[in-house]
């Protein structure tokens, strides 16, 4: 009997901290997110090395390595409210040569995106080569599979989750749900909570938050952009694949590059 009552008493008692501990949580609905976006060039150059190019992509990639850092870093932010986001560059990369060495076509990815949760649509203002194009359509459908890994993000604790998207891109990406917005940096969404950390592993490339404000965002401040040639994703990549018909492989990657 005093092993029951003893019992009762515990998980009474578990309960109520539970109740107190769930109202004392403030889940954040609205405000900024700084993200730094950080691409490993040594490694992307080098995987760009073959016995075709090698004599002077080599050559060229010893110099590179002298006068440049090993990481290209450039920053971006994403308003927020529980019913929209617009994610944008906020400064261009770090000084580094504007050779042909370091052109890559992910790492130098620089899209708009407005989200609406609402209707599940977003408007993606994309820069293609000499073009902009206005992309509208519903959002990424993504089967994330969600871990027990856990890291700190900005202040934040955070989930890891895994994807694959466009049949082949692994995805790692780490949300928190004190922030109760499903919203991400770049067209990611779909997690019980922010992402705050996105990695593309065989990209070489990461995305984490470095600040998040919680503030009162205006409504001009989640304008969508409109500048651009109107188009849907599915038409953009028959538009790529289209231009780039002759260039085999490296027309696949371009296409998966600006459908991200």
């Amino acid at each position: 009997m005093k092993k029951t009552l003893k019992y009762l008493i515990i998980t009474t008692l578990t309960f109520v901290n539970a109740n107190l501990f769930a109202q004392n949580v403030h889940f954040v609905q609205n405000g900024v997110i700084e993200f730094e976006k950080r691409s490993n060039m040594y490694a992307i150059i080098k995987k760009k090395i073959n016995k075709e190019n090698e004599s002077w992509y080599g050559p060229a990639f010893d110099q590179y390595k002298k006068n440049f850092p090993q990481f290209k870093v450039s920053k971006s932010s994403l308003s927020f409210t529980k019913n929209k986001s617009l994610y944008k560059w906020t400064s261009p990369e770090e000084t580094m040569s504007n050779n042909w060495v370091t052109r890559d076509l992910f790492a130098d990815l620089k899209n708009t995106i407005a989200t609406d949760f609402n209707t599940q649509t977003s408007t993606s203002q994309k820069r293609v080569y000499e073009e902009t194009y206005l992309v509208k359509d519903s959002l990424r459908k993504i089967n994330w599979k969600i871990t027990d890994e856990t890291r700190e993000i900005a202040g934040y604790e955070c989930r890891r989750a895994n994807a694959v998207i466009m049949d082949s891109i692994y995805v790692v990406a780490y949300y928190t749900n004190q922030i109760a917005v499903s919203g991400g940096p770049e067209s990611f969404t779909g997690l019980p909570g922010m992402i705050l950390g996105l990695a593309v592993p065989h990209e070489n490339m990461t995305w984490f938050a470095t600040k998040v404000t919680e503030v009162t965002v205006p409504e001009k401040d989640l304008t969508a952009p409109v500048k651009g040639k109107p188009t849907t994703n599915a038409a953009l990549g028959k538009i790529v694949a289209g231009a780039l018909k002759d260039w085999g492989s490296e027309a696949l990657s371009a296409s998966k590059v600006f459908n991200f």
